[in-house]
C-alpha cells in the first residue's frame, strides 16, 4: 500500500455515501483516500430494496423536501447510470379499509410533480381484471393505481462510483480498517490497518469524513467528537427472494394490515424480491440476518394479495441490512426520517470532521455535494459540481440505450448465449466489451462456475473492482450466486481462496 504524505480528504466507509463523496471530491481535483474495513457495499449499501425513488410513503410524514429532492435525483441517476438503473412501473392494488382512494390519488398527484420535469410516465388509475397488472394477484382486486419509479443494482452503484473516483485520482483502500485519528493543529493524523496483512500506516489529511454507516457513532466516539450531539437509530430492514410470482416487468407496492408498505419486485429474471421490514435493533450484530418472525411477516403480508400463497419454505435467499438513521425522536421505526444529517466538528483553527447520519441510496449524489458544500471553507477553490452529468463507468450507452448496446454485443459475440450477454450488459454496460475482449466462444471465457459466471469476468472483477472473496462476486458485484447450486457455490469459494493465496 502506497500512502501519500498528506491528503486533502480521508473518507472512512465504503458504502454509497462514502463512494459518492470520493467520486465528487476526486473529480474536483482534491487529493482523496477512502478506506473500508471489509468489502465495499458489504453492509447497508447492498441490502436496500434496490429502488431509486422519492418514497411515496414519506409524503404522509410531510417530508416534501426529501421526496422532491429524491425525485429530482431519480432523473439524474437514470441519466448517469442507464446500464444498472432503469424505469419501472409500480402497481398499487386498492384495498378497502386501508388508505382511501382519494388519499392515494392526491399523493400520486403530488408525487408526479414534486421532482420537477421527468421523462417517466405519470400515474394513473387502472382496472386490474384482464390486464398484465393483474398478473399474480387474487381475482378480488379489481382496481388499483400505477405510477413510475426506478430500479437500481445498489452494490454495483457503489463499485462504479469507486471506479470513477479512482479514475479521477482517488486512492481506494479496501479491507483497510480505520484505527483512529488525532488532531495536530490543522491536520488529522489517521492510523490505518490492512486487515489482510496486519500492516499499519499513518496518513495525514486536512479533512476527515465519517461515512461509516451503522458504525458512524463508534467512529465519532473514537475521535472524541466535539460538535453538535447526534445519535444514530439502528433500524434493520430485511428482504426475501422467492421464485417468480407474476409475469411482467412491473412491481407491486402493497400495504399490510397496519398500512406499512411492502414491495414485490421482479428480480434476476427468475425471482421476486419482497421487502422490507423495519425492526429497531440496539446492536449492529443483531442486524446481520433475517429472523423467522420477519420471514413469516413478509410471507403473510404479501399472501394477502398474491394468487399463489407465499410460504417460508419458498425462500431461496434473504438479506438484511441496518439503516443508520438520524434519531429524530419518534417511536415508530417506519416514521424515522430517511433524510440525511451532516454534523460538522471543527473550526478555523482545528482540522474539521464531518459525520454523516441517515440518507437514501437515491440521494447519495446530492448528499455528496452537500458534504463538500459544508467543508467548502477548508477546501481549495477548484472545479465545481460536476457529477450530475458525467456518466458512471460503462454508462455511455449512446442512442438507443440498453437495447442498442445489447444488439452490438450480439453482433460482436454471436456465439455467446443471449442471457449471458444481457447479464454482462446490466452489470458492466459498455465495459462488457472490456470484460469479453477477443473471447468469442464459451470455451474462450475460461472456467464455467455455473449461474452464467465465467473465469474471464471473475478476473476482471478482481483486477478492476477490488473483489477478493467469493461473496464479493456471488452476491455483490454479480448476483450469480442465486443461479448456482450449493455445490457450485462451494466450488467457487474454493477457487477464490486459492486465487487469493496466489
Amino acid at each position: 500500500m502506497q500512502i501519500p504524505a498528506e491528503l486533502d480528504l480521508l473518507i472512512v466507509g465504503g458504502g454509497i455515501n462514502g463512494a459518492g463523496i470520493a467520486r465528487d471530491a476526486a473529480g474536483r481535483g482534491l487529493s482523496v483516500a477512502l478506506c473500508e474495513q471489509a468489502d465495499f457495499a458489504s453492509g447497508t449499501s447492498s441490502a436496500s430494496t434496490k429502488l431509486i425513488h422519492g418514497g411515496l410513503r414519506y409524503l404522509e410524514h410531510r417530508e416534501f423536501r426529501l421526496v422532491g429532492e429524491a425525485l429530482a435525483e431519480r432523473e439524474k441517476l437514470l441519466g448517469i447510470a442507464p446500464h444498472i438503473a432503469w424505469p419501472m412501473r409500480f402497481v398499487m392494488p386498492h384495498l378497502k379499509g386501508l388508505r382511501p382512494a382519494w388519499m392515494i390519488r392526491l399523493g400520486l398527484f403530488l408525487y408526479d410533480r414534486l421532482g420537477g420535469k421527468t421523462t417517466l410516465p405519470k400515474s394513473q388509475a387502472v382496472s386490474l381484471p384482464g390486464s398484465i397488472y393483474a398478473s399474480g394477484l387474487k381475482p378480488e382486486y379489481q382496481r388499483g393505481f400505477v405510477y413510475s419509479d426506478a430500479w437500481v443494482d445498489d452494490a454495483r452503484l457503489v463499485i462504479l462510483n469507486l471506479r470513477s473516483a479512482a479514475e479521477h485520482g482517488a486512492l481506494i483502500l479496501p479491507r483497510t480498517r480505520f484505527l483512529g485519528a488525532e488532531r495536530e493543529g490543522a491536520v488529522w493524523v489517521a492510523r490505518l490497518e490492512d486487515v489482510r496483512t496486519g500492516e499499519t500506516h499513518a496518513l495525514r489529511t486536512r479533512l476527515l469524513i465519517n461515512a461509516a454507516g451503522p458504525w458512524v457513532g463508534g467512529v465519532d466516539n473514537a475521535l472524541g467528537a466535539r460538535g453538535g450531539k447526534a445519535s444514530v437509530r439502528l433500524v434493520k430492514g430485511s428482504h426475501i427472494i422467492v421464485p417468480r410470482l407474476f409475469e411482467g416487468e412491473h412491481a407491486y407496492i402493497v400495504q399490510d394490515a397496519g398500512k406499512r408498505i411492502i414491495f414485490m419486485i421482479p428480480y434476476e429474471r427468475d425471482f421476486t424480491l419482497i421487502g422490507t421490514t423495519d425492526v429497531v435493533v440496539d446492536a449492529i450484530a443483531k442486524g446481520a440476518s433475517i429472523s423467522q418472525q420477519e420471514i413469516d411477516y413478509l410471507c403473510s403480508s404479501v399472501s394477502r394479495y398474491t394468487r399463489q400463497p407465499v410460504t417460508p419454505d419458498m425462500v431461496v435467499w434473504s438479506y438484511s441490512g441496518i439503516r443508520p438513521l438520524y434519531d429524530n425522536g419518534v417511536d415508530d421505526p417506519s416514521a424515522v426520517t430517511r433524510d440525511y444529517t451532516l454534523i460538522l466538528d471543527g473550526d478555523k483553527d482545528a482540522a474539521p470532521r464531518l459525520s454523516i447520519f441517515g440518507g437514501k441510496i437515491t440521494t447519495y449524489r446530492r448528499l455528496a455535494e452537500a458534504a463538500l458544500d459544508k467543508l467548502q471553507p477548508w477546501l481549495p477553490d477548484k472545479r465545481g459540481k460536476w457529477t450530475a452529468s458525467e456518466t458512471l463507468p460503462g454508462g455511455d450507452l449512446g442512442p438507443g440505450g440498453q437495447a442498442a448496446l445489447l444488439a452490438k454485443l450480439r453482433a460482436a459475440y454471436s456465439a455467446l448465449p443471449e442471457e449471458l450477454l444481457l447479464g454482462l450488459m446490466r452489470r458492466h454496460g459498455t465495459l462488457a466489451f472490456e470484460v469479453l475482449g477477443e473471447r468469442r466462444t464459451l470455451a474462450d471465457l475460461g472456467r464455467d462456475f455455473g449461474g452464467e459466471l465465467f473465469e474471464c469476468e471473475v478476473r476482471h472483477l478482481v483486477e478492476h473492482e477490488w473483489a477478493y472473496e467469493a461473496d464479493d462476486i456471488l452476491w455483490r458485484r454479480t448476483k450469480t450466486g442465486l443461479h448456482m447450486s450449493e455445490d457450485q457455490r462451494l466450488a467457487f469459494h474454493d477457487y477464490m481462496a486459492e486465487y487469493a493465496q496466489a
